[in-house]
């Protein structure tokens, strides 16, 4: 069952890019760039709950420790993937990437991983 929740990964790949798209083509142009990633976070969150609680909702967890198990795997990929993409693919250096992360400046990207990490843990224990 793992085997699916990590292939269940890579739709959030593209939901990912979904939001940025829905950004970049509509309120992005209205805000700053800082208001609109912030923004762009909220969204983001709304639309992994979604997806997260409807992969909980119709397969469930064998076991809180499976569930865990899960979030920290997809905790790993997403943090692999934006290094990796966003460095060799789009280019980006990484103190931009890594300018995502300080909370302090106002970037909420750290929330997006905290809740990959925790919510099938929470979708686990509300859908019990």
């Amino acid at each position: 069952m793992i085997l699916h929740y990590v292939l269940a990964w890579i739709p959030m790949v593209f939901i990912g890019i979904i939001n940025g798209v829905i950004r970049e083509f509509t309120y992005g142009k209205q805000l700053s760039e800082l208001r609109a990633h912030q923004v762009s976070t909220a969204t983001g969150i709304l639309l992994f709950s979604l997806y997260i609680g409807a992969l909980v909702y119709f397969w469930g967890f064998e076991s809180l420790r499976q569930a865990l198990m899960v979030g920290l795997i997809w905790l790993v990929l997403t943090i692999a993937f934006e290094c990796l993409f966003g460095h060799y693919v789009a280019g980006h250096p990484w103190s931009k990437l890594l300018s995502d992360y300080n909370i302090f400046a106002g970037r909420l990207w750290l929330l997006v991983l905290v809740w990959l990490a925790i919510a099938p843990l929470l979708f686990y224990h509300v859908l019990e």
